[in-house]
């Protein structure tokens, strides 16, 4: 199975910007419109922005952290944004909380009961994979390899197969660029990222640096030759789009480039 290809941008973008670029991502043919939801950035009401000018393009949330907004406030959100949860896919985790599993397990259990969209689950190691598997409709995966991202999804899948379980649906966000000059801006956000004691950490138990799980798709036959890697394994890659400038024409080039790699 070859993983669909979706677009991934942080919630914080105006409005009117995400309105374009989900109308532009909907033309090339991606799947999804994946929004990072920040405190700068609210990622349903970002989507909600989406929903008014697309209508087949899945609207999909990172993760939403429950330590910041608990389940009840994700689904009331949901409902008075009218959201159409038939294309609607949400993404929580357990932010900065001190005890992750017992806030995580708890949140899922309620959000489920109250809204009819999909919920993953962000999963950076092994026991937030599982409850994934066995709490939630899949994991959203983030900062790996292609080979380490493949070995999760089929433990993931093993997990939910163990647990007489649905298959979990397994996503892999991937920072990436299409633009030479966006080479400096990917670096600083991969030394960002292995700056955090969580990811840093993940980084030395899997071996791996940051940089290594980008995407330098510079030239169309490198943006070809990364997306094949990425899509075997998994079920859905989300190119989280990096550019030099955070300009609508140069997401548009983003766009473009993937449109152009999946034809």
């Amino acid at each position: 199975m070859t993983a669909v290809v979706s677009l991934g941008l942080a919630g914080s973008l105006d409005h009117d910007v995400i309105r374009e670029l989900a109308t532009a991502a909907e033309s090339a043919g991606l799947h999804a419109i994946w929004l990072n939801d920040t405190a700068d950035g609210e990622a349903l009401g970002g989507l909600a922005a989406a929903a008014e000018v697309t209508s087949t393009l899945r609207l999909c949330t990172g993760v939403i952290p429950f330590d910041r907004t608990p389940a009840s406030g994700v689904a009331a959100r949901v409902q008075e944004l009218a959201l159409p949860q038939e294309r609607l896919l949400l993404g929580v985790g357990s932010g900065q909380a001190r005890h992750p599993v017992p806030l995580v397990s708890a949140g899922l259990d309620e959000l489920q009961q109250l809204v009819h969209a999909p919920v993953v689950l962000g999963a950076l190691g092994p026991k937030m994979r599982s409850l994934a598997a066995t709490r939630a409709s899949g994991a959203l995966l983030s900062w790996l390899t292609p080979a380490i991202a493949g070995d999760a999804a089929a433990e993931l899948r093993a997990d939910a197969e163990a647990a007489d379980r649905d298959r979990p649906v397994a996503v892999l966000y991937a920072r990436g660029i299409v633009d030479p000059d966006a080479a400096a801006a990917l670096a600083e956000e991969s030394a960002r990222y292995a700056s955090y004691p969580s990811y840093r950490a993940n980084f030395e138990r899997l071996g791996i640096r940051a940089d290594d799980t980008t995407i330098s798709g510079t030239t169309p036959q490198r943006l070809a030759d990364a997306l094949a890697a990425y899509r075997v394994g998994v079920d859905e890659l989300v190119f989280r789009a990096i550019t030099p400038d955070g300009s609508t024409v140069a997401y548009r080039r983003i766009i473009d480039a993937l449109g152009a790699a999946l034809a």
